[in-house]
């Protein structure tokens, strides 16, 4: 699949079974976030790669987070499942680097390219993925269980792995609506 074509098709695909990336196709995955777009060179980021128990280990962290949140049961035994709808999650971190002229927001979107950046190459070798976020991803507690500064973002939870499903196609949208030219 050439680039642009992956660009045009790109899709997340939610229902992710075994395998996931393993071995030489895993390290394409790195190298494609560690050549996102980054201001300065700082590589303001942190990725932690959770399969198996690493899995049950994030989902611990997401049981302990309901819980001090005071959620119901259901929800504490629905968070240590959520890592488990992949055999493969990311955890993507944007560790604040102080520079005088590449604020926080700057490498936060680069840490978000990063993930976008190992999406693509995980689809172009034959996976799926899905970019998560939510309410673990802003929670102090879930923050301070990977000893994040105050500064620091968790960006998102890249979920991959491999998916029988075949994507529905997205309609065109028009470009108009979003881009203005000025000449």
């Amino acid at each position: 699949m050439d680039a642009l074509t992956l660009l045009l098709t790109r899709h997340s695909q939610p229902r992710l079974t075994q395998p996931a990336p393993s071995g030489m196709t895993l390290e394409n995955i790195k190298q494609a976030a560690l050549r996102a777009p980054d201001h300065a060179g700082l590589k303001p980021w942190e990725f932690i790669v959770c399969t198996d128990e690493g899995l049950s280990k994030l989902g611990e962290i997401f049981k302990d987070s309901a819980l001090k949140s005071g959620k119901g049961q259901e929800s504490i035994d629905r968070a240590l499942q959520l890592p488990h709808r992949a055999p493969m999650v990311i955890v993507a971190i944007a560790k604040y680097v102080e520079h005088e002229k590449v604020p926080r927001e700057e490498q936060i979107a680069a840490t978000a390219c990063a993930v976008q950046s190992m999406q693509m190459a995980a689809l172009v070798q034959g996976f799926a993925g899905i970019w998560r976020s939510g309410s673990y991803a802003q929670c102090p507690f879930v923050k301070a269980s990977f000893n994040l500064a105050a500064q620091d973002e968790i960006v998102g939870f890249l979920y991959l792995g491999s998916s029988k499903m075949k994507p529905m196609p997205k309609p065109r949208i028009a470009s108009d609506t979003y881009f203005t030219h000025w000449s």
